[in-house]
């Protein structure tokens, strides 16, 4: 874009702001790819980030898509520390139609995640989708937090998670980079 601008190719704001946004559409499309889930098996998802990104909003929302395609889906509340964090789940269960497991604020994350693979080995078929607590990427205390929960979903089905989605707040700029870097080095991301 920087050499069509020399060249004095585009020469108003319109036409770069349209070029730009061509060149940022191609370069996500070569790394689009589709969350593809089995029917009828587990599959779990566990949503990451830091505090306020979105990542129980993205759950419900992500929810109420597969529950449409058909997906019996699990709400996990393991974000036990938020105040309203598990009711707001709950909400979303109700308007998704899909169950909750939770337990009381400042429960153990990882006894909650727990409890979700309990349900998982008992016959469980759908997408258990859990909700962690928003966390600081520079807090190593809560990051290791994070792994305990994903340490727990793994021991019981060695292929979960499944997917290990980071949510950012779109407004956070360059902050982004070292919370992928921390997230990714902690959990290991898939999206």
């Amino acid at each position: 874009v920087k050499e069509r601008v020399k060249r004095k190719e585009l020469d108003d704001a319109a036409q770069i702001k349209n070029v730009l946004q061509e060149r940022m559409a191609d370069i996500l499309r070569k790394m689009d790819r589709p969350l593809a889930i089995p029917p009828n098996q587990p599959f779990v998802i566990m949503a990451v980030g830091v505090n306020g990104s979105g990542k129980t909003t993205t759950i419900g929302k992500l929810s109420n898509m597969l529950r449409a395609e058909g997906h019996e889906i699990l709400l996990v509340a393991a974000d036990t520390f938020r105040a309203a964090a598990i009711e707001q789940l709950e909400v979303w269960g109700e308007r998704v139609g899909a169950p909750v497991i939770r337990q009381k604020m400042n429960a153990d994350p990882a006894a909650v995640a727990f409890d979700a693979v309990s349900k998982v080995k008992a016959g469980f078929n759908g997408v258990v989708m859990v909700d962690t607590a928003g966390r600081l990427h520079t807090r190593a205390n809560l990051m290791e937090e994070l792994k305990k929960i994903k340490r727990v979903v793994t021991k019981a089905d060695g292929s979960a998670p499944h997917e290990v989605l980071l949510v950012v707040d779109g407004n956070s700029g360059q902050n982004v980079i070292a919370q992928i870097r921390a997230f990714d080095a902690a959990v290991g991301l898939t999206g």
